[in-house]
């Protein structure tokens, strides 16, 4: 009985501050792992230095959301895997539950025309622009890296396809395999996590079994919530590098179906830049605007699920992989290619759609300017996004 209440209170304690968390941690998937560092190591004392950037590690390894996998598994090691989804649902639920109410209040508008909601398209340009620069700063110092980049972006330009962006990450990983496998350092200490292979190994059979048998239960069935749990699954499944390179694979899974409108889906971005959480819980917005909030809580649970089936998966065997060199070198030639894909994804759709006018190009440099040099928070970019998005259509 004494063990049961300390589970309990174990679990709402971190469901009480993931909540805290969902609430206040704007700014992107690196701003939350500082929230992280600061509320879980640092005042909590829940891991150590080393631990926590072991689990980062594993994250930045795996698709999917790394942010919201590093909170999962903080919970797990707190609280085994009860843990992990408190965790989840504190960290989330805030933006999701907001996202899923702005769609629905937008449905049965003409959201081509309203001013605010080119200010929240031009937000969208301003915050994947700063998002391209930061990751390609980190992630493609060399010539090597520089390439696979530009070959990227070519080739999603060319070919926009889901199929093409999957490709053309396997295929960097390759060639990140080869030309890096004997560069990538090999510094890790030991690590252990507290769940079992063999719970491990049932959660990845059923990350693959959902990947292959979802697309095949959608064409043999023709229901709209299958097709809508199969585009938001194989979306979480193969996005790497964080919430913003989930969006072209988003962008062509509903747009060009005819399942939301362009204008519709870049309002919804840039709202989600205005509150704080994952990224991810974008999918709520879509799935709200498509199906109502019955569809933004299907969408929800879809496009993350893949991040609790794969860290879960992983950790048991993190130790081995994470010391190996050669995955090491893989993971610098995907994450080359996805900068590649996200600087696409800012031309088209984003740019082109967003950036009409040479008023349009100035209010987006103004709004870079107040990310990149005054640092202002996402949610003060969206309101003066909004606000300027409105003076711009009654003065044009």
């Amino acid at each position: 009985m004494g063990k049961n209440k300390i589970s309990l209170k174990s679990l709402l304690e971190i469901l009480i501050v993931s909540t805290r968390l969902g609430f206040t941690s704007f700014g992107g998937p690196v701003a939350h792992l500082g929230y992280f560092h600061d509320e879980y190591v640092r005042r909590r004392k829940w891991m150590d230095e080393k631990s926590y950037a072991d689990l980062v590690a594993l994250c930045q390894f795996l698709p999917g959301p790394a942010s919201s996998q590093v909170g999962i598994g903080i919970g797990v090691m707190r609280a085994g895997v009860a843990g992990g989804i408190m965790a989840f649902l504190g960290f989330t639920l805030p933006s999701v539950i907001a996202l899923i109410i702005f769609a629905i209040l937008l449905q049965g508008t003409d959201v081509a025309e309203a001013g605010w909601i080119h200010g929240l398209k031009i937000v969208a340009v301003a915050v994947v622009a700063h998002a391209v620069l930061g990751m390609a700063q980190k992630l493609v110092p060399d010539l090597p890296r520089k390439t696979i980049a530009l070959i990227a972006i070519i080739a999603t330009l060319l070919w926009q396809t889901a199929f093409t962006q999957v490709a053309i990450i396997l295929i960097s990983g390759f060639i990140g395999f080869l030309i890096y496998k004997k560069h990538a350092e090999n510094n890790d200490a030991e690590i252990h996590f507290p769940i079992s292979k063999r719970f491990a190994i049932g959660c990845l059979v059923l990350f693959f079994g959902l990947l292959i048998l979802l697309p095949i239960l959608r064409e043999f069935t023709a229901l709209n919530w299958v097709a809508l749990f199969d585009s938001f699954y194989r979306s979480g499944s193969l996005v790497f590098g964080g919430g913003h390179v989930v969006l072209p694979l988003l962008e062509r899974e509903f747009v060009p179906a005819g399942w939301l409108s362009e204008e519709a889906f870049l309002a919804g971005y840039g709202a989600a830049q205005a509150v704080p959480g994952p990224l991810f819980t974008f999918a709520a917005y879509i799935g709200a605007a498509i199906n109502g909030w019955q569809g933004g809580l299907l969408a929800t649970a879809a496009i993350f699920l893949p991040a609790f089936l794969l860290i879960l998966g992983t950790l048991p065997f993190w130790d081995s992989l994470r010391r190996n060199p050669k995955i090491k070198g893989a993971l610098m030639g995907v994450n080359a290619a996805v900068v590649g894909i996200l600087i696409a994804a800012f031309y088209h759709p984003i740019w082109t759609s967003s950036i009409l006018e040479p008023a349009d190009f100035a209010f987006a440099a103004v709004l870079f300017s107040m990310l990149v040099y005054w640092k202002l928070p996402p949610w003060v970019i969206v309101v003066t996004g909004a606000i300027g998005g409105n003076i711009l259509g009654l003065i044009l």
